[in-house]
């Protein structure tokens, strides 16, 4: 009786960790969906990113609002933008550049990514000054400028030069492609 009792709970035990596990990564599932939902939603690949750099704008925004008293909201802030950031560009890296390349703009796919580049020094830096640092604000500011720039080249010139170039079911490819790397770091 002793040995069908420690088998039962072995067995329940069993059941209960695998039911945890199983929770566990349908709940990492759940909210890898809900990050990427809004590009996803937000239709093509070009569209998808005119999107996120409006929602990392949003978090500019909300970083420029603060004060130098503000060091902890302007370091979760900074950790908020960085990860919308690093995703977006790991999207953009990942397909869009790469195709870019492949239709012929070599030259401004490696401009484009040499400026993100630019962006990890400036992810770095802020992220090593001190929050209530007078210059810390300041330097948020050119870093706004400078990626406000990126993107107005990315969605006024480039952008649509790569989509007309491509056909009805390469822009459709690439607007999968990119969700699935959306996904990867979502």
């Amino acid at each position: 009786m002793a040995t069908a009792t420690i088998s039962s709970n072995t067995t329940r035990n069993v059941a209960i960790g695998a039911a945890g596990v199983a929770a566990g990564l349908l709940a990492n599932v759940l909210r890898k969906a809900a990050i990427q939902a809004p590009t996803m939603i937000a239709g093509s690949w070009d569209q998808a990113l005119a999107a996120e750099h409006k929602a990392a704008l949003g978090i500019f925004d909300l970083i420029q609002k603060t004060s130098d008293r503000q060091t902890g909201r302007r370091s979760m802030l900074l950790m908020q933008l960085k990860h919308a950031i690093g995703k977006h560009a790991f999207q953009e890296e990942n397909t869009v550049y790469a195709m870019m390349r492949d239709q012929g703009f070599s030259e401004a796919a490696d401009h484009l990514n040499h400026e993100h580049g630019y962006v990890k020094q400036y992810f770095f830096d802020l992220t090593e000054m001190a929050k209530n640092d007078p210059a810390w604000l300041p330097k948020v500011n050119e870093f706004r400028s400078m990626i406000e720039t990126h993107m107005r080249e990315e969605e006024d010139e480039l952008f649509p030069k790569i989509r007309a170039k491509l056909s009805d079911a390469e822009n459709k490819h690439l607007t999968v492609a990119m969700n699935k790397e959306g996904l990867k770091l979502a």
